[in-house]
């Protein structure tokens, strides 16, 4: 049995774990202590994939020349552009299907930013953050600044010290590689945890609005971001969008963190034969401002709320929410629930106060078992396939054939 277990495709292997866990927490919620392998599972993700994207970058940077190819800038253009296209699916959706909610007392207090600049101010201090305390925080934007700055100041060493440094990103990259394999049973647990303790029960009276939400992700991952990667490299996407989802979404979806599934990623662009200098890079930046599924999150919960409180919204509004939630989802963390708390700031473009707001928010923890998960799937996948698309689009102009039937295949 284990012999044959090995033998399985990491995919594969998840299934099973999917299946065992969602079992064990349906007949023996009492066994507690298996939610512990989800636990360990994401938090050796977490631990590791800061210092991962340190090394990596700063190896990637010290060892580059002038010459090398690097795709960073039609990647970055994808991430922003595809973020605000999704909110603006996400509004048109809300308008389509007009929902409201049942808003009810929440409990304790949270902090939301208040107002854009609240946002900006914390991305750039982020940036700057001491890389150290970045690496502990999960900070990306602090990591790839500092490791970047890091790596070109090494570009005039020894060629000794960028071997050593590149022999530890090695190393620190079969960690990771440990890591990912013991993912089979640290979703197993995941699961469980999952079932145990939620179920579906709780989802029940608010149905229809998580109904909304993951279908308006689903339509934006399956057919208005194929059609922009269509438009860009000339050719049939889906076999890249159907890798992207088995190998990515998947894990993605389990451990609710774009932040912990940029090993992942790291190691699906590799089987793709993307080139590292960029994918090392734009993988972990998409974890932080690639956030289509956050902001859709955001729009359709802000016009539910003002479908609630019964407040006529002109268009000229309705286009600044799409801004609006598009630089707001930039913003929101890489961890289970970032999008939530910044329902707020989109809120108070249409003068709804924050109390009513944090209920608002309250709602979305409650649906977020199924809405949250969904929603780093789509983002953390999509971080893996614009990078890609991003890439080939550039080696397209170039002159260069890309053919993706073939590309995968070899994988």
């Amino acid at each position: 049995m284990l012999e044959f277990f090995k033998q399985l495709s990491l995919i594969k292997r998840i299934v099973i774990g999917i299946i065992v866990g969602g079992i064990l927490g349906v007949f023996l919620p009492q066994w507690s202590f298996i939610a512990i392998l989800g636990s360990l599972f994401v938090g050796a993700l977490k631990g590791i994939a800061p210092l991962l994207v340190f090394v990596l970058i700063m190896s990637s940077v010290s060892k580059h020349q002038a010459e090398t190819q690097t795709f960073i800038k039609p990647i970055i253009s994808l991430y922003l552009f595809t973020t605000l296209l999704a909110a603006t699916v996400a509004v048109l959706a809300s308008y389509i299907f007009p929902l409201t909610i049942s808003l009810q007392e929440v409990s304790g207090s949270q902090e939301a930013p208040k107002a854009l600049i609240d946002v900006l101010t914390t991305i750039l201090n982020n940036i700057v953050q001491n890389p150290l305390q970045a690496m502990i925080d999960g900070n990306y934007l602090g990591v790839l600044f500092w490791s970047a700055l890091i790596g070109f100041a090494l570009r005039t060493r020894k060629n000794s010290v960028k071997e050593v440094i590149d022999e530890f990103s090695q190393a620190i990259t079969g960690v990771v590689q440990l890591v990912i394999a013991m993912a089979p049973f640290g979703i197993a647990g995941l699961v469980f945890d999952s079932v145990a303790s939620t179920g579906l029960s709780g989802l029940a009276q608010y149905g229809r609005l998580l109904l909304l939400l993951v279908g308006t992700m689903l339509v934006v991952d399956l057919i208005i971001y194929p059609l922009v990667a269509f438009v860009i490299i000339r050719q049939n996407p889906y076999p890249l969008v159907w890798f992207c989802l088995k190998e990515s979404a998947i894990p993605a979806f389990f451990t609710r963190s774009s932040a912990a599934n940029i090993p992942i990623n790291m190691m699906l662009a590799k089987r793709l034969g993307l080139t590292k200098e960029s994918y090392s890079i734009s993988l972990p930046l998409g974890a932080t401002i690639n956030m289509g599924g956050a902001a859709i999150t955001i729009s359709i919960m802000t016009l539910a709320t003002v479908h609630t409180l019964g407040i006529a919204v002109p268009f000229s509004l309705t286009l600044m929410l799409c801004v609006l939630s598009a630089l707001a989802a930039c913003g929101a963390s890489g961890i289970a629930g970032g999008s939530l708390l910044l329902i707020p700031l989109a809120c108070s473009l249409f003068g709804i106060s924050n109390d009513i707001a944090m209920q608002v928010v309250g709602v979305g923890f409650i649906i977020g078992v199924v809405q949250d998960s969904v929603e780093t799937a789509v983002n953390s996948s999509n971080d893996l396939f614009f990078t890609a698309i991003g890439e080939f689009s550039d080696l397209r102009k170039r002159g260069e054939k890309i053919n993706l039937k073939e590309r995968l295949a070899e994988k």
